[in-house]
């Protein structure tokens, strides 16, 4: 079975469609939503609406920390100025049944040899950043499985054991399946799908195809000067606009 891995989509419903429909075209059977479904972009009640109706059709959904902070303002506490903006445009966009499904969803996922999280499976509900090999090594210590699939940093990226069960990070190529046996312990965070960070608009996400244990990065192209058009008309702040059209 081939699972797409979706981190951070954040009201983005363009990339999301594009994202999808992507998906679709490399034969993903199943599809993982890895938190911060919400935030930053114009669109959370029609992102929640297509991520829920996939849910019911069999799709798992973690919880990230922008979804967290809709529900609680102590979570939002430590955002910076624009990320509180969006919390509470989101807030006002939102009625109770979405809010509900919201607060249902699980901090971290395991099933078989995978485990689920938006951010670490050390600390889950803390929403730490795993940025360098100390991170991740905590990240799969407290996750008892081999492979671990998460998102929060907004940049793909591929963790995995050494020889002396150190993590060393690996910089994935678009489009380049990697093998990733269970013989080593893996963390792949697949990027953002709503906000990507490194410099490339093009929305990220991954593919992991468990029959040939590969995991494959892939980067969509979709129509990002619609979605910052909608933030700017939404009145959301000018910063989170110019991120989807630099991608940083």
């Amino acid at each position: 079975m081939r699972l797409a891995l979706l981190a951070d989509i954040h009201s983005n419903l363009e990339a999301l469609v594009a994202v999808l429909a992507h998906a679709r075209e490399q034969g993903a059977e199943a599809r993982v939503y890895l938190g911060d479904l919400v935030g930053y972009g114009a669109d959370p009640a029609a992102v929640l609406e297509r991520i829920e109706e996939d849910q019911a059709a069999g799709a798992v959904v973690v919880q990230g920390n922008h979804d967290a902070a809709v529900l609680d303002g102590s979570v939002a506490a430590g955002m910076n100025p624009d990320a509180l903006a969006a919390i509470a445009f989101t807030r006002a966009e939102l009625g109770q049944h979405q809010r509900a499904f919201l607060a249902g969803l699980p901090l971290l996922w395991r099933r078989g040899d995978t485990t689920l999280v938006h951010a670490s499976a050390e600390k889950p509900g803390e929403f730490l950043y795993v940025t360098d090999p100390v991170r991740a090594a905590r990240c799969l210590e407290a996750a008892p499985s081999p492979l671990v699939f998460a998102g929060h940093v907004h940049e793909p990226v591929l963790f995995y054991t050494s020889a002396a069960d150190r993590p060393l990070p690996f910089q994935p190529v678009s489009g380049v399946a990697i093998p990733v046996p269970p013989r080593r312990r893996w963390l792949a965070i697949a990027g953002s799908v709503g906000q990507p960070r490194d410099g490339r608009p093009a929305a990220s996400y991954a593919v992991f195809d468990d029959e040939r244990r590969t995991l494959t990065f892939h980067r969509v192209a979709y129509d990002w000067p619609s979605a910052a058009a909608k933030v700017r008309a939404a009145g959301l702040p000018e910063r989170l606009a110019a991120r989807l059209e630099r991608g940083e």
